[in-house]
């Protein structure tokens, strides 16, 4: 009798694809002192940057777990 094999979840498995097929994702602009009016907004211009930063920086990091060479020294 054959054991069977049951295949990690597709979101598990490592993406083979190359790097020009599943390119890093692009840092957020950083916003220029100018584009702040200094009043205290809820969604300041820096809020949002962080906010972009923070979602670049965990889709970065998924980036680099799916092309783990891609820090390697050439």
């Amino acid at each position: 009798m054959h054991a069977s094999v049951i295949a990690p979840a597709p979101e598990h498995r490592m993406n083979t694809a190359h790097p020009a097929d599943d390119p890093p994702p692009e840092a957020p602009d950083m916003p220029m002192d100018s584009e702040c009016c200094e009043s205290g907004c809820e969604r300041c211009v820096w809020t949002l940057y962080q906010e972009e930063k923070r979602d670049f920086e965990r889709r970065y990091a998924e980036w680099l777990r799916r092309h783990p060479d891609a820090l390697a020294d050439p």
